[in-house]
């Protein structure tokens, strides 16, 4: 799978964190697995979380119901939160490609 295509999924998954029907993250088997996989699950969650905050934000403002500072503030928020899942993402992609040119 490309990396394109890899984010291409990940932004997928995103909005549709917390639709119905949403696939979720099974669950790992060990102790450093499901830590991971908590992990791996609440960073996806506060992404999503940024997303919908920013997007209810927009919608607030442009019914003249919040001050145009809070959706600057939400968009940044979520602007962060993404480009660090990004970076991570990124990051993991290219520790997986070292890994698979390693020599047994």
């Amino acid at each position: 799978m490309t990396s394109n295509a890899f984010a291409a999924g990940a932004y997928a998954a995103i909005q549709n964190i917390g639709a119905k029907g949403s696939p979720k993250i099974a669950p790992a088997t060990g102790a450093s697995g499901s830590n991971f996989t908590s992990l791996l699950t609440s960073s996806l969650d506060s992404v999503g979380e940024a997303g919908r905050k920013a997007d209810s934000q927009a919608l607030a403002v442009a019914g003249g119901k919040a001050n145009v500072v809070d959706v600057v503030t939400a968009v940044a928020e979520s602007e962060t939160a993404l480009q660090t899942l990004v970076a991570v993402r990124d990051r993991v992609i290219s520790a997986y490609e070292e890994i698979m040119r390693m020599q047994i």
